[in-house]
């Protein structure tokens, strides 16, 4: 062991554009959102608007056509579809928009979802298998598909059609149908390529029912009302982790809107309930890390068809008792990963060496359900590409890894299944999260492998851990309708939460429930309230914080209270 694990991030001012931040201005928007836009590369205020009408066209997404001529086909023969869908949140709500927005269209639709720990991930020949007991003339995948060249070609080889909904990036040959809808499939020019799997489906419905309309099954007035499933494309988006372009802050800001008014379905009530949130003042905060964990934990422990059947029942009493189910497998899940973390971080800790530029561990005991999780929480701490692997059923381990900025994950193992032929089965996913299976005796070959790639790729300047702030913020703009304005914003992946720094005298420190730093804060004659989560160090005295604003309530009273990311003396 060389050096000790990197410990504290640095402070650096997120830039902004001045000129883009006077344009947002003329254009009537608050200087500090202009300059929160800004720095977010925002220049237009038909950017920051987040309106529904802006969204791009449906037919610019390559195959959207042909896909939703086969699905008329389907409706108008009364052909049974069946959707395969993938076993996370992004598939379990797009699973659930496909059927709530198919039936609502007139198709005989149901579903099934692989077993992750049986089947694996996509449309495999087995799971084609599984599907064709159904007697369907067509599948329809959401949030999967594009990489399954042989799951199709057993389809084709039953008569049974494929139309292929998805986001993931494709391999070196698409599958072998006409009806694929994947906006980052070659030659399609739909502008945003970080919609989730869930949004594909539901700009497939948009199409499908304009063409419905222009032959006459529906007018503007007669039609089905598709804003409706607006919620369940808000939860799958946020807790997809997919990139918040402005294509996708417009789905998620549509979705919470309906929340906050009280016109959520049954299964995302319950959710909310469970979690102890309250709909009404929804954030996209709330989706990835109380809702979103929930669904996530039926996937990753049991069945995700569980998640499906909260999210497609009208009935409340149906979807509270779901809901317990889904809150019992997420603390399940939390215990499991917590073990898994420490055990993780021993190991690191034990061999590190400074100068390795990505982390892969793995180990008979764990869960192959949270390695994902547990490689997000490696990648947290030690600013690292991560990769966790755990036991397959086949003699296999099976990884999930998590990246950091201008590391691209997915091409990443690409480049080592290139380099050494036959360390890796399978793999797929995106720039900053990927899934992969290898044989167990080839895994220190894969480490090796992916390490080198890690070095060419990634510069020390990368590897540092950097705390991006939007400066100081005005005490001025610091008052109740600020932080609630900020409240109702959607921040996320590639358009994160505004976070503020600034110097505080601190008046008072106390540890609470043992894990936790309660602080009274004092700045330009001004006092705050403020806390610092999982954290009992001493402060210094003054102190830098890096700090977002909220607004806690109490007894029926809010407050504003200062969430301290991190500090450093002066």
């Amino acid at each position: 062991m060389s050096e000790t694990p990197p410990t504290g991030p640095s402070l650096r001012q997120r830039p902004f554009d001045a000129d883009a931040a006077n344009t947002l201005i003329a254009s009537g928007v608050a200087p500090l959102f202009a300059r929160l836009y800004a720095a977010r590369g925002i220049g237009r205020a038909v950017d920051a608007n987040a309106r529904l009408a802006d969204l791009p066209s449906p037919w610019s997404l390559k195959g959207i056509s042909a896909s939703c001529d086969r699905l008329m086909r389907a409706i108008d023969g009364g052909e049974r579809i069946v959707i395969v869908a993938d076993y996370d949140a992004d598939g379990a709500t797009a699973c659930a928009v496909a059927l709530r927005g198919l039936r609502a269209l007139g198709a005989d639709v149901g579903y099934i979802v692989p077993n992750r720990f049986k089947f694996g991930y996509g449309l495999t020949p087995e799971i084609v298998a599984v599907a064709a007991e159904r007697h369907p003339a067509l599948i329809v995948t959401v949030d999967n598909g594009i990489a399954s060249t042989d799951g199709v070609a057993s389809a084709r080889a039953r008569g049974i059609d494929v139309l292929i909904t998805d986001h993931h990036l494709p391999g070196p040959a698409l599958p072998e149908t006409d009806t694929i809808v994947n906006p980052n499939q070659p030659g399609c020019a739909f502008p945003s390529k970080s919609i989730a799997g869930v949004g594909v489906l539901f700009y497939v419905l948009l199409a499908l029912r304009a063409k419905m309309r222009e032959r006459g099954t529906y007018t503007t007035s007669s039609q089905p009302d598709l804003t409706v499933l607006l919620d369940l494309v808000a939860l799958g988006t946020v807790a997809d982790v997919v990139p918040l372009d402005s294509v996708n802050r417009t789905l998620v800001a549509a979705g919470l809107r309906r929340m906050r008014d009280g016109c959520a379905s049954a299964g995302i009530k319950a959710l909310f309930d469970v979690s102890k949130r309250d709909p009404h003042r929804a954030t996209a905060n709330d989706l990835g890390f109380m809702l979103g964990p929930r669904l996530n934990a039926a996937g990753r422990l049991d069945d995700i068809a569980q998640g499906i059947e909260c999210l497609v029942t009208d009935d409340d009493e149906r979807a509270a008792s779901i809901a317990l189910s889904l809150d019992r497998l997420n603390r399940d899940r939390r215990e499991i990963e917590s073990g898994m973390r420490d055990e993780a971080d021993r190991m690191i800790a034990e061999g590190w060496d400074g100068n390795k530029k990505s982390i892969v561990v793995s180990d008979t005991s764990w869960h192959q359900g949270v390695v994902g999780i547990v490689a997000g929480r490696l990648r947290e701490r030690y600013h690292r590409p991560s990769i966790v692997f755990a036991p397959g059923d086949r003699g296999e381990l099976k990884g999930s890894g998590r990246s950091i900025p201008g590391f691209h994950l997915r091409d990443a193992i690409d480049l080592v299944a290139k380099r050494a032929p036959g360390v890796i089965r399978r793999f797929g996913g995106h720039a900053m999260a990927a899934g992969l299976t290898v044989d167990a005796p080839r895994l220190d070959a894969f480490a090796a492998a992916f390490e080198q790639v890690a070095c060419e790729w990634l510069t020390p300047e990368q590897l540092e851990q950097q705390i991006d702030s939007d400066g100081s913020l005005n005490l001025a703009e610091l008052d109740f309708e600020t932080v609630e304005s900020l409240h109702r914003h959607v921040w996320g992946q590639a358009f994160p939460a505004p976070l503020f720094d600034d110097v505080f005298t601190v008046m008072d420190a106390r540890v609470v429930a043992f894990r936790h730093t309660k602080l009274r804060l004092k700045r330009d004659g001004r006092t705050f309230d403020a806390i610092r989560f999982g954290c009992t160090e001493t402060p210094p005295q003054p102190m830098r914080a890096a700090y977002r604003v909220s607004l806690s309530e109490y007894q029926g009273t809010q407050r504003l209270e200062l969430l301290v990311e991190h500090w450093w003396p002066t």
